[in-house]
């Protein structure tokens, strides 16, 4: 019979993510760890094994004409006539009685090897059981069938069983573990929710690979920042992910890296990924690109949250909708690039349903000196309404019609924003100022 390799069992199914990331909202924190499960294999070997391996107690030996149905049974399976298989062995459990200890260990265990091979695991499960019941049967058969109904087990992820398999084998298994086995006890822990010795039998494994100047796999990596997020430690989380980057380097990591970085206060850093990871084309998703944004904001570069939001949206990556166009208008009223600023609230007023966005085109056309514009946008402002600091507009209003020398409509704009508490100060400055500028222009309009 060929070798029969387990399917890789994701473990587990989803891993919980709860960490709230500074500025970055990482969508997949932790992939699934697969299982690190050594080949399923079957042979007749155990028949020769036996003739020649000494033990302790007593291992009957295997006739030929047993012997002999065995492989012809496994000659069928490795043609692909299972059922036929199946009728070869149907015929030698006929005859059960006369079979001594070895023979029917060696029964059930090409039982167990055909229900796997025939995806049905509840009678392979059943079978490979039976196998271990019977005493006199070689260690090796034990140590192998122990470790193969673990296997089982994780792939019907019934953990507590696998558990109890896996130290039934380590306790007659005089090898020491590879690298493989170290992962296959770190699923079952990890399963158990016991993380602590998760990260031992992961960090046994990592040793034994870098032992060998070997790298360690992407999986055992995964496994143990699983296990060191469920720790509360995040620090270590970092490291792992700083491996994953350096040695796999693959999109996600980038990514979370960044993420992990927000979450430790290591801001700098944070950005310095998040910038590469945007060059080397990394960063795809619009919510990614807007944290992106975000970051370039916090550290002080305002023009570049507004380049990156605005190539976003005219390559389509990110959508202009009112939230992304007033992110980048006051990134760009932030960098003091106003002008920029103002195409961009006018393409925003034109979709909002308040005035929020005619207030700031009022302000930004104050900057620039644009007293007309900036009359007609703070009126539209406060007819839409929908604003927080309506007095504001008052002033923008009263500002405006002052430089078109507009007096009256000036002082009158000035009187309602005294009316507001917030405003009234400033108000009232303004009021005196452009009550004594009206005096001094009427005296001179007198005087010519």
């Amino acid at each position: 019979m060929k070798k029969l390799i387990l399917p890789k069992q994701l473990l587990p199914k989803k891993i919980r993510s709860k960490l709230a990331l500074s500025l970055l909202s990482v969508s997949v924190l932790y992939a699934t760890p697969a299982l690190f499960a050594e080949p399923l294999q079957v042979n007749v070997a155990h028949a020769a094994e036996a003739k020649s391996e000494k033990k302790s107690k007593r291992v009957p030996a295997m006739r030929n004409r047993v012997y002999t149905q065995f492989a012809r049974a496994q000659k069928l399976a490795d043609e692909g006539d299972r059922p036929a298989g199946f009728e070869v062995l149907n015929d030698v459990k006929d005859r059960i009685d006369s079979l001594n200890a070895y023979e029917r260990a060696m029964l059930w265990n090409f039982y167990g090897f055909m229900h796997y091979g025939a995806d049905d695991l509840k009678s392979a499960i059943e079978s490979f059981e039976k196998v271990v019941q019977e005493e006199a049967i070689p260690e090796s058969l034990k140590i192998s069938t122990l470790y193969s109904l673990a296997q089982l087990a994780m792939q019907q992820q019934d953990y507590g069983k696998a558990l109890g398999y896996l130290n039934q084998w380590k306790s007659v298994n005089t090898k020491s573990l590879t690298a493989n086995q170290h992962m296959l006890f770190a699923q079952v822990f990890y399963q158990d929710k016991n993380y602590q010795k998760t990260l031992n039998a992961v960090n046994d494994a990592i040793e034994l690979a870098k032992a060998k100047n070997e790298k360690p796999k992407e999986n055992w990596l995964i496994l143990q920042r699983a296990a060191y997020y469920e720790l509360g430690q995040p620090k270590d989380v970092t490291r792992v992910i700083e491996q994953l980057v350096r040695l796999y380097e693959k999109p996600q990591y980038w990514l979370q890296l960044g993420g992990m970085y927000g979450e430790i206060g290591e801001e700098t850093k944070q950005l310095a990924v998040m910038e590469t990871a945007w060059q080397a084309g990394y960063i795809t998703k619009s919510s990614e690109i807007v944290s992106l944004a975000q970051l370039y904001r916090y550290h002080g570069v305002p023009y570049k949250a507004a380049k990156l939001l605005s190539d976003a949206i005219e390559q389509g990556l990110v959508t202009a909708e009112e939230k992304h166009l007033e992110s980048m208008a006051q990134a760009y009223v932030a960098a003091k690039e106003d002008e920029k600023a103002i195409p961009v609230l006018v393409k925003a007023s034109e979709i909002a349903e308040t005035g929020k966005f005619d207030a700031q085109l009022a302000q930004a056309y104050l900057n620039l000196e644009q007293w007309e514009n900036a009359l007609s946008s703070a009126e539209k402002a406060v007819e839409r309404g929908g604003i927080d600091q309506i007095g504001n507009m008052y002033l923008a209003i009263g500002m405006a019609n002052f430089n078109l020398q507009n007096f009256e409509q000036s002082l009158k704009a000035f009187d309602n924003a005294k009316k507001i508490k917030a405003s009234a100060k400033m108000a009232q400055q303004w009021h005196q100022y452009v009550e004594r500028e009206q005096s001094q222009h009427l005296r001179l309009a007198m005087l010519n």
